[in-house]
């Protein structure tokens, strides 16, 4: 923190973040199939910068396609293009300025490009600057009349930040708090923010006032400004008054901030722990251990092992990729989830189709299998899902695991599996045991379990549909076979059963539930209220007694889970690439007869989109039919078969019953007679 405190105001420059190399595939097992490229996460920047390379994007491509637009004279082209310079990133992080950029979208920092776009755009509202720049309110300074400023005012706020911390340009407060004004007449959050910085530290002569100041802080922090929260907390930390800086802090960390306000929670779980019983006491060392991880990882300016590495793997030389690895591992050892992540990636054996056959390019080594398996293990314990059923994988496979019975290595992935579908994210682990239950695998053999499973993950992944339609074919098939067969517990094709209940459905079965438990309780004794269901996710998460690295900031995702909309939306409105790649398909629509490219896709997918309820009786139509259609063409290809083989056969028969008789005549020749003898 001191670090971070040395720099201008405002602090350093937060280091760009770093990337797993699983997310630009689309995750560990691919796009769609991973929990890191599905639901919200497919709007992360990781994710949509590996579609973006993967379709043949370069951002050189993209800034060029910026320029173009800004030499037009397109006004919301120039801002971005300003912010990329400014940030060096295609991408920036959820929370602000304040909050950083993402390091997979790293493109050359440029103050001087940004500076020019961001004055291009000022000029058009503010078109001179007056001498003394306190004086920018005098008439002729400002375009009247202005009630669509545009993209002036953020403008505003970058040129005001950039002679607030002498940024491509030389340090001037006075400038900067015009800039910041002039923004803020807008209800700009950014020059609040920062307006209410120079009011509280007197960096302008005549100008501190604390009260001033929070006017500002106040007005930002209203507008959902991570940073606005973040001072608005400190002021009330160094007041003393904690309970309402940690209010400030969780919703500076539900806004995006990522170092700040972790670093006061850690504090005050500190200074808690000092205070609370020793049966307290834990559980605040835990999250106080949480969030100083997180800030010790994200606040890296001297030894940044992870961007190295990141740069060395991309350098294209066997020499790099080697020393890659090993600050991989050197970070992993200190922790890091993203460095246990990627190390686990490359030393993946387990990424073949063609494993383990006779047609594997290589054999995989139980040792190198062994050393993936424990970094796959380690994220796994860092609540990474996808980790977590990669561990399944390698136990049922039996890589990197000690010799043992292949019943016991399948009951092992069994209870993996099951702890990736208990988070209610991962439909691959869904299917996966829908699988085992279908086939006894590491589980009893269970027809009602695997088909719920099944159901569950195409509920929970859409893009799941067309595996688990062509599973649940094969599973009632096989359920007829057995009943056939007089065997019992099948499925049953016309009962609608509580296996055949969606998720939705039996969710609505338990709320009206424990709504009539709670109504009986009380009529009873007056009981008090069940707590929400939030409320009761919170309560017992944090009277749970096991602690995991992570723990604090996972409270603080389920608290957040009602706003998760809200914050996708903003990251797809600072979604740069996204943007442009819109703003490009607009245009060439414009310009053709043809639709937007997505309506195949939305034909073929948007029909199995928030369908709560499906006509059961319907789908048992389909796949009845669907059986006997398959029967019918086994049938008819037996036949077939049957037939040619004989039409073949009949020929041959011929040719064999005309054995050769040697000199003997054959049958029918009048020489034969001569061959007669006489008894």
């Amino acid at each position: 923190m001191s670090m971070f405190l040395s720099g201008p105001p405002g602090g350093q420059t937060l280091p760009q973040t770093a990337t797993r190399l699983s997310d630009l595939d689309g995750g560990v097992f691919g796009p769609g199939a991973s929990v890191a490229s599905t639901g919200l996460n497919v709007i992360r920047p990781a994710v949509k910068a590996g579609l973006a390379q993967t379709a043949g994007e370069t951002w050189d491509d993209v800034l060029e396609y910026y320029i173009f637009n800004a030499d037009r004279g397109e006004t919301d082209f120039a801002y971005k293009l300003g912010k990329i310079y400014y940030q060096g990133s295609i991408y920036s992080s959820a929370g602000g300025i304040g909050s950083g950029s993402e390091g997979v979208g790293r493109v050359p920092q440029d103050f001087h490009q940004a500076q020019f776009y961001f004055l291009q755009i000022a000029r058009q509202i503010w078109p001179r600057d007056p001498t003394n720049p306190l004086q920018h309110s005098a008439p002729g300074y400002k375009v009247e009349n202005v009630k669509h400023p545009g993209y002036a005012p953020k403008s505003a706020a970058y040129l005001g930040r950039m002679y607030l911390r002498g940024e491509g340009v030389k340090q001037d407060y006075l400038m900067a708090m015009m800039w910041f004004e002039r923004g803020a007449e807008f209800e700009d959050r950014e020059c609040h923010n920062l307006l209410g910085v120079m009011w509280r530290d007197g960096l302008v002569s005549g100008r501190q006032d604390m009260k001033t100041a929070l006017v500002h802080f106040t007005r930002a922090a209203g507008q959902e400004l991570a940073e606005a929260h973040v001072n608005l907390g400190k002021y009330n930390y160094h007041r003393g008054e904690f309970k309402l800086a940690i209010t400030y802090f969780e919703a500076a960390v539900r806004f995006g901030s990522t170092f700040e306000a972790h670093f006061y929670l850690a504090k005050i779980h500190t200074l808690n722990m000092r205070v609370a019983n020793e049966g307290f006491a834990a559980g605040f060392c835990a999250s106080a251990v949480s969030f100083f991880k997180l800030v010790a990882e994200r606040g890296v300016w001297d030894d940044d092992l992870l961007t190295d590495a990141e740069a060395a793997w991309y350098s294209g030389t066997e020499r790099g990729k080697e020393i890659a690895i090993l600050k991989w591992w050197v970070a992993a050892e200190r922790g890091s989830e993203m460095a246990q992540n990627n190390l686990a990636y490359v030393l993946d054996q387990d990424r073949s189709m063609l494993r383990l056959t006779r047609f594997a390019p290589i054999e995989a080594s139980n040792d190198t299998a062994l050393l993936a398996l424990t970094q796959w293990t380690r994220s796994a314990a860092q609540r990474n899902i996808d980790a977590l059923v990669k561990v399944g994988d390698y136990y049922y496979h039996g890589l990197g695991v000690p010799d043992e019975p292949e019943a016991l290595r399948w009951e092992k992935a069994a209870k993996y599996y099951q702890s990736a579908a208990d988070t209610q994210l991962s439909a691959l682990a869904m299917w996966n045991l829908g699988w085992m239950y279908e086939n006894g695998v590491g589980v009893p053999q269970d027809f009602h379990l695997a088909k719920r499973h099944y159901d569950m993950a195409v509920e929970t992944n859409s893009e799941a549909y067309l595996p688990v339609l062509l599973s649940l074919v094969k599973l009632y098939g096989r359920s007829l076979w057995y009943t056939l067969q007089g065997g019992k517990d099948g499925l049953n094709l016309w009962k609608y059963d509580a296996d055949k209940m969606s998720v939705a459905e039996r969710a609505r079965l338990k709320q009206e539930i424990d709504s009539g438990s709670q109504d009986t309780s009380q009529q009873d004794g007056g009981a008090q209220p069940a707590p929400h269901k939030e409320e009761r996710a919170v309560e017992e998460s944090e009277d749970d007694g096991k602690w995991y690295i992570g723990k604090a900031s996972e409270d603080f995702r389920r608290r957040r889970q009602g706003e998760a909309a809200r914050t996708a939306a903003a990251e797809e409105e600072d979604d740069l690439y996204q943007w442009a790649q819109e703003r490009r398909n607009a245009e060439h629509e414009r310009d053709t007869d043809f639709g937007p490219e997505d309506y195949f896709e939305a034909a073929i997918r948007g029909g199995h989109q928030r369908q709560e309820e499906v006509d059961e009786f319907t789908e048992t139509l389909l796949l009845v039919a669907l059986c006997g259609l398959v029967a019918l063409l086994i049938y008819v290809r037996t036949r077939i078969v049957r037939r040619t083989r004989g039409q073949e056969q009949e020929p041959q028969q011929d040719r064999e019953g005309q054995r050769d008789l040697g000199l003997f005549p054959p049958p029918g020749d009048p020489a034969r007679q001569e061959w007669n003898i006489a008894h």
